[in-house]
C-alpha cells in the first residue's frame, strides 16, 4: 500500500451480514491505509446479531454498526469510493449508482450466513469472516501504487474466486 488511503465500500442488498463484516475487517486490517464503508441497495434496517456477536467474540471493534443505503453514498459529503466490493450475487446484478470519480469494482461473492438456520449459524458467520479476511489480505497485499489499472481490475475480480466464492474460477497465482 501507499501513504494514500483508500475508500473502500463493501456492498450487499441487506447490508446486515457479509458487508457489515467487510467494513469491519477492511477497516481492522487495513488501518492506515483504507477506510472501509458497507450499504445496501435494501437496507433490513439493523446488523444481524451473529454477525454484531461473531465480530466481537473474535475481538472486533463493532461500535457504530449499523444497516444502511447505499444513497447515504452518493449526495454530497459522500466518500469518494476507490474500490467497491459486491459480496453478494444479488446485489452484483442490481443497477447500482453512478460512483463519483469511477471506483474500481470486482464482486467477492459468498453465501449468506443469515440464510443458515439453527446450530450451523456460527460456523457460516465464521465461515464468512474467513472468506473476508482472505480476501482482504490478499488485497491489502497488492502493490496498487505501481499496478496499471488493468492489471488492478484483474487481480481483484481473481481475488473474488478463491475459496467461498458463489461463482468460483481458476486464478492465475
Amino acid at each position: 500500500m501507499t501513504d494514500k488511503i483508500y475508500n473502500v465500500l463493501f456492498l450487499c442488498t441487506g447490508n446486515s451480514a457479509r458487508s457489515i463484516i467487510g467494513e469491519v475487517l477492511m477497516n481492522h486490517y487495513g488501518a492506515g491505509g483504507c477506510k472501509a464503508y458497507s450499504a445496501g441497495s435494501h437496507p433490513k434496517g439493523e446488523v444481524h446479531p451473529m454477525a454484531r456477536e461473531t465480530l466481537a467474540g473474535l475481538g472486533f471493534a463493532t461500535e457504530g454498526l449499523r444497516s444502511k443505503s447505499w444513497n447515504e453514498f452518493t449526495g454530497a459529503g459522500a466518500p469518494e469510493f476507490d474500490f467497491i466490493f459486491t459480496v453478494c450475487d444479488n446485489a452484483a446484478g442490481e443497477t447500482c449508482p453512478v460512483w463519483i470519480g469511477h471506483p474500481m469494482t470486482a464482486h467477492w461473492g459468498i453465501e449468506d450466513p443469515a440464510a443458515v438456520e439453527g446450530d450451523g449459524q456460527r460456523q457460516a458467520f465464521l465461515d464468512t469472516v474467513r472468506y473476508l479476511r482472505r480476501r482482504i489480505e490478499l488485497f491489502l497485499e497488492l502493490p496498487l501504487a505501481t499496478l496499471d489499472k488493468l492489471a488492478t481490475e484483474r487481480k481483484l475480480k481473481d481475488i473474488g474466486h478463491i475459496e467461498g466464492a458463489t461463482q468460483p474460477g481458476v486464478i492465475a497465482q
